[in-house]
């Protein structure tokens, strides 16, 4: 399928207006008269005109699609209320019991066993080659069951460098966004062998290949309206097509929008986690997009005073297991290869690039905690403490000839040494 397309000049936004036409040429509203459409959506923690786009879509094709709802792809995140719904989609309450009274909210159960469905297993011999070898093993695929329900998903979120994937969007809305947890514990433990600094902002990696895979599965029509946004919010491209083909386009320019590239390491990195990130499992975001620019033996500080959690969903394993490189975990497998795969993944992107050698640990660089958790628990999941008090941020501004850097938003944007050290380069 071709792909729709609307970009902005730098210094330019797309505008509504922009969006509105774009969604009326690719949504004619005869095509989809009686038929029942399933929105899958983003949760709070990405920053999109989602609201803009979905009121748009609702507007061309609400009148004669049988039904138009909206599930919130978590992946394993927190569910989210009606309200919060509501603000993503920016309706009001008000909206809600008029205009879109007829849309039903759905939140994604990724551990209810009851709400998933196999649509198959992607074999051995197709993991291997699609993992370039790294594994060889039968991965079941299940999503949420409600998407039998409809004739056809609608994608509507953003794209920037991921951790685990390279580049998110396209089917990582599916995949782990309504999937369910054998396939993200897989694909997650498969990224994090690769290592984060191999993944984050480059385009075909092994994790997409077994996303794009487990997409292919889903058997009801799909389609993508994958956005980049600006660090200032405006956006600056809006891609419609396949969630394969919209997703192709939509990181080329994420790829120029998203990087940021410096001349030298930092050996002091102020990471501030915006409250869009309410835990460390997604404020861990603050450590993924900056590793590669912290000198070897740096520190790269989370500040964060709003997390006053490690993970709601995954705490427990956390508190059990720790934050370590990936050679702690794959050098003492037979420990720990029973925990979830996907939570040991996090807790190696959080905590860094390392060895583990004659039972000693040795990491790149310090991760340190200046959040609401205590020092307590700082040091039982082998992180560092800082009193988010005695911080204050703009006391690293203005300092990156000295080797400071102040991150004033981390999360979203990559930063990236022009010239790559060995142990970040493909």
């Amino acid at each position: 399928m071709n792909v729709m397309s609307k970009t902005a000049a730098s210094g330019v936004a797309i505008s509504t207006g922009e969006i509105v036409s774009l969604v009326e040429q690719a949504f004619p509203a005869a095509d989809y008269r009686g038929q029942k459409v399933l929105c899958v959506i983003p949760d709070a923690t990405r920053t999109a005109p989602v609201g803009t786009v979905f009121q748009s879509l609702f507007a061309q094709i609400g009148g004669e699609a049988k039904s138009l709802d909206i599930l919130v792809a978590l992946g394993t995140h927190q569910p989210m209320s009606e309200s919060a719904i509501c603000q993503r989609l920016e309706i009001t309450e008000a909206e809600r019991t008029s205009t879109y009274k007829s849309v039903r909210f759905f939140n994604h159960e990724w551990d209810n066993p009851a709400a998933l469905r196999q649509v198959g297993v992607i074999p051995a011999a197709d993991i291997s080659t699609l993992s370039g070898g790294l594994f060889s093993m039968d991965v079941p695929v299940e999503i949420n069951k409600l998407v039998f329900e409809y004739d056809q998903i609608v994608i509507i979120g953003p794209v920037f460098p991921h951790e685990v994937v390279g580049f998110s969007g396209g089917n990582k809305y599916l995949f782990p966004g309504i999937g369910g947890p054998q396939i993200l514990n897989f694909f997650h433990w498969l990224g994090a062998v690769v290592t984060n600094p191999m993944i984050i902002g480059n385009k075909w990696t092994p994790v997409r290949r077994v996303v794009d895979r487990a997409g292919a599965l889903v058997p009801m029509p799909k389609r993508c309206l994958a956005m980049v946004v600006r660090p200032d919010k405006s956006l600056a491209g809006l891609f419609i097509g396949t969630p394969e083909s919209a997703w192709d386009v939509a990181s080329d320019l994420s790829e120029q929008v998203h990087i940021a590239y410096k001349d030298r390491p930092f050996h002091t990195v102020l990471s501030c986690c915006p409250p869009m990130y309410d835990e460390l499992w997604t404020g861990g975001k603050g450590m993924y997009k900056l590793e590669p620019v912290v000198a070897d033996g740096g520190e790269l500080i989370i500040y964060a005073p709003h997390i006053t959690e490690v993970c709601v969903a995954h705490g427990k394993t956390l508190h059990e297991v720790g934050y370590h490189c990936r050679d702690y975990f794959l050098k003492q497998w037979d420990k720990f290869k029973q925990y979830p795969w996907g939570v040991l993944a996090h807790s190696t992107h959080v905590r860094g690039i390392g060895t583990f050698e004659n039972g000693v640990e040795k990491c790149r660089i310090q991760v340190t905690l200046a959040t609401g958790i205590s020092p307590e628990v700082c040091k039982r999941i082998n992180l560092g403490y800082r009193d988010p008090k005695t911080i204050n941020p703009e006391d690293y501004a203005n300092r990156e000839d000295e080797g400071v850097l102040l991150v004033r938003k981390a999360g979203e944007m990559l930063y990236h040494l022009k010239v790559r050290p060995d142990w970040a380069r493909v």
